[in-house]
């Protein structure tokens, strides 16, 4: 259970880091899109932070 909090631990900070970075040069983020633009970086990379962070703090209340 602690692993798998870990894992979803690192993967809301790795997408802040990868939201951060889309926000300043979106084509390094999303190189594999015809148009990239910062309102992708934050639909993409936003949601699968929240969406992270939210599995994070619900994971011990739902096992538990």
């Amino acid at each position: 259970m602690e692993f798998t909090r870990t894992v979803v631990l690192y993967f809301a900070v790795t997408s802040a880091l990868l939201l951060a970075v889309g926000l300043y040069k979106p084509w390094i983020v999303l190189w594999w899109e015809d148009r990239q633009n910062r309102l992708k970086v934050i639909k993409l990379y936003g949601t699968l932070m929240a969406v992270s962070v939210a599995g994070y703090y619900l994971l011990p209340w739902l096992f538990t």
